[in-house]
């Protein structure tokens, strides 16, 4: 098969059920998925500003500003002002950053488990797979 229209049906199905499964993770812990994607943000970019943080999750700046202030009521984040002061540069706390790694532990262990299921053979097809789901992310929306 090598129809891609085909292929990119099944595996938009793939992801789009594998993904649901993985943010209920999130969910059992109390958090959304939207906070997940905050949270792993501002993990991976310490320092980040809200209206930066904004614009990478293509979120409104009113509607970031909901859920900073609903992750910093829950002490997920702390907002820190810069050196220049008109700056407040965005941080995880150690709660968020047990909750993240929470998170990612929890979700690295239902794939796991599903991966377990299968053959041996079957494993291996996804390894060599990967290489080419990869370099799907290197269109111009993945730099986003």
């Amino acid at each position: 098969m090598n129809d891609s229209a085909a292929l990119a049906n099944r595996l938009r199905s793939v992801l789009l059920h594998l993904g649901r499964e993985l943010r209920r993770e999130g969910q059992a812990l109390g958090v959304t998925p939207a906070q997940v994607s905050l949270l792993e943000a501002i993990r991976a970019d310490p320092g980040i500003a809200a209206a930066d943080l904004a614009e990478r999750e293509r979120v409104s700046a009113a509607a970031m500003s909901g859920l900073l202030v609903r992750l910093e009521a829950s002490r997920l984040i702390v907002r820190n002002r810069a050196a220049d002061r008109r700056r407040i540069e965005l941080a995880l706390t150690p709660e968020g950053e047990r909750l993240v790694r929470s998170v990612r532990g929890r979700r690295t262990s239902l794939l796991a488990e599903r991966l377990e299921r299968l053959t041996p053979e079957q494993r291996d097809r996804i390894e060599v797979a990967l290489g080419s789901l990869e370099a799907l992310l290197d269109g111009p929306e993945a730099k986003a």
